[in-house]
């Protein structure tokens, strides 16, 4: 067994005593969408907010890969967790920025699970493009004033410190707000998944600290978004597996006929399909998470995007449609999952997006 399954296995163990289908419920309905014990103990005794993170600011230095494992397993269990705000955006923008004062300022409290963070790109949940970035951050002596709304923000309402891109005189510049500081609004949504909290966050000229060189924020940010969008990616994997499993588990359990359901041709094809698609969504994943030190980076994140978004779409509407009508009903999780599907399909870019971008890397 390597280290990577190791990884897995703990990780998989865990979420199944901490995350099952009850406790997701529960959660996703609460103002917080998490469980703060939950949320330190993955932090201190597993030591996952640390994966990606130099030993030096007190995490694990490993790569994206074995990050890709934790969140491909915490999508297999719908985990209610600002973990992929706090990691795969905050965390790997302050990484990304080269700010060594930043880093020893903030990761410490990331890794040990006592700050949460979040990361407003665009505002919209879009996939990087400066041109749509409108808040603005004024000069005030040393520090800056950030001004302008920010409509969707993943755990914008829970997070201990909000980064945030925007314009300044020199360009587009990344800050750090804290979110409890005064000129910092933020209004929590009704959204389509309710397993993943978002608000809205309004600026009025809150205080924040410039993270990086002024203006130079665009190139890193590019590749922060790239990074999020294979963290998305490997989650859209693992909870596509779950969606195959239940849908293999219950066309076994359920008699129609006389027989399982499971030994029709229709349905056997039906799962059949669903494994390629499965499997042809894991390969791009892990693909990118491979490459992403390279130059490839922005290529195969698009890839998975489009794979693993259409991949896992289709996956779940197939468990649904095999679990039948109570497939249907707020009762059964299949519906949830349906649910993370369609919005992961569509945040950081949706399949035709990343098909115009790969286009354009390609055949420049």
């Amino acid at each position: 067994m390597t280290e990577v399954d190791e990884l897995r296995g703990v990780v998989r163990d865990y979420l199944a005593a901490t995350s099952p289908s009850e406790i997701v419920r529960k959660l996703m309905m609460t103002d917080a969408g998490y469980d703060d014990s939950s949320w330190r103990q993955m932090a201190t005794e597993l030591g996952l907010h640390g994966i990606g993170v130099p030993e030096r600011w007190g995490g694990a230095g490993a790569g994206l890969p074995e990050l890709a494992v934790v969140f491909e397993e915490m999508g297999r269990a719908l985990l209610c967790s600002p973990f992929f705000a706090t990691v795969a955006l905050a965390t790997r923008a302050i990484l990304a920025s080269g700010d060594e004062t930043a880093a020893e300022r903030f990761l410490p409290g990331f890794v040990d699970g006592s700050t949460t963070a979040t990361l407003i790109l665009n505002g919209q949940l879009d996939a990087w493009n400066p041109a749509t970035v409108t808040l603005r951050a004024d000069p005030d002596g040393s520090a800056h004033r950030v001004f302008g709304v920010a409509p969707l923000v993943i755990d914008g309402a829970t997070a201990d410190v909000i980064l945030a891109a925007a314009r300044t005189a020199a360009g587009i510049s990344l800050l750090a707000v804290p979110a409890g500081s005064p000129g910092v609004r933020r209004t929590p949504l009704a959204v389509l998944d309710r397993t993943r909290k978002v608000a809205s966050v309004e600026f009025d000229g809150a205080a924040a600290t410039l993270i990086g060189m002024d203006g130079g924020a665009a190139s890193f940010l590019a590749r922060t978004s790239d990074h999020a969008i294979i963290a998305l990616a490997a989650e859209q994997v693992g909870a596509a597996q779950r969606c195959l499993d239940m849908a293999v588990d219950y066309a076994k359990a359920r008699i129609q006929f006389g027989r399982p359901i499971g030994s029709f041709q229709a349905i056997k094809h039906r799962c059949a399909d669903m494994l390629v698609h499965l499997e042809g969504s894991r390969s791009a994943a892990s693909h990118a998470a491979d490459v992403a030190g390279t130059d490839e980076l922005s290529t195969a994140a698009s890839v998975a995007k489009m794979v693993c978004s259409d991949a896992f779409l289709q996956i779940a509407l197939d468990n649904m449609r095999i679990h039948g009508g109570i497939g249907f009903t707020w009762e059964h999780d299949a519906h949830l999952f349906v649910r993370r599907a369609k919005a992961t399909q569509l945040i950081f870019g949706d399949p035709d997006y990343h098909a115009q971008r790969l286009a354009t890397l390609v055949f420049p």
